[in-house]
């Protein structure tokens, strides 16, 4: 596996723990980064992609929202939720990685933590958010 991804699961795994224990940022960084061994890049990236999602995670539910339909933020599964909402962060403020890498990437982390369907769910949602993206996102 390689270090982004395991910095994006690393995140994922921060945000689950935030959002379900409703602790912190800095709870969650020193209780869950500080019992692991990593990387320096892997965890200055998994961090960056933790604050920065946790910061604008309304925002980032705001689109989601949109995009997709039937379904309301509470009634996804947090794994799916989060997955969602660390991809949008990325694909927003993380230009230097292309759009295709970001959904390819969480797809693969949502095989991984979720379900068969759920695959499904996020690819139609972060899809339909790409095609709104600028054009030079795109």
């Amino acid at each position: 596996m390689g270090s982004r991804r395991k910095a994006r699961e690393l995140a994922l795994q921060m945000l689950f723990q935030w959002e379900l224990g409703e602790h912190s940022t800095a709870h969650v960084i020193s209780t869950f980064l500080g019992e692991k061994k990593t990387d320096a890049e892997v965890e200055s990236f998994a961090r960056a992609l933790f604050e920065g999602t946790a910061a604008e995670v309304q925002d980032l539910d705001r689109l989601m929202s949109a995009q997709a339909e039937h379904w309301r933020i509470e009634r996804m599964s947090a794994v799916d939720r989060n997955i969602l909402r660390l991809a949008l962060y990325e694909l927003l403020h993380q230009p230097e990685t292309p759009p295709a890498v970001v959904i390819n990437e969480a797809l693969e982390i949502a095989r991984r933590f979720s379900d068969r369907d759920s695959v499904e769910f996020v690819n139609g949602v972060l899809d339909a958010i790409r095609k709104n993206l600028p054009t030079s996102r795109t």
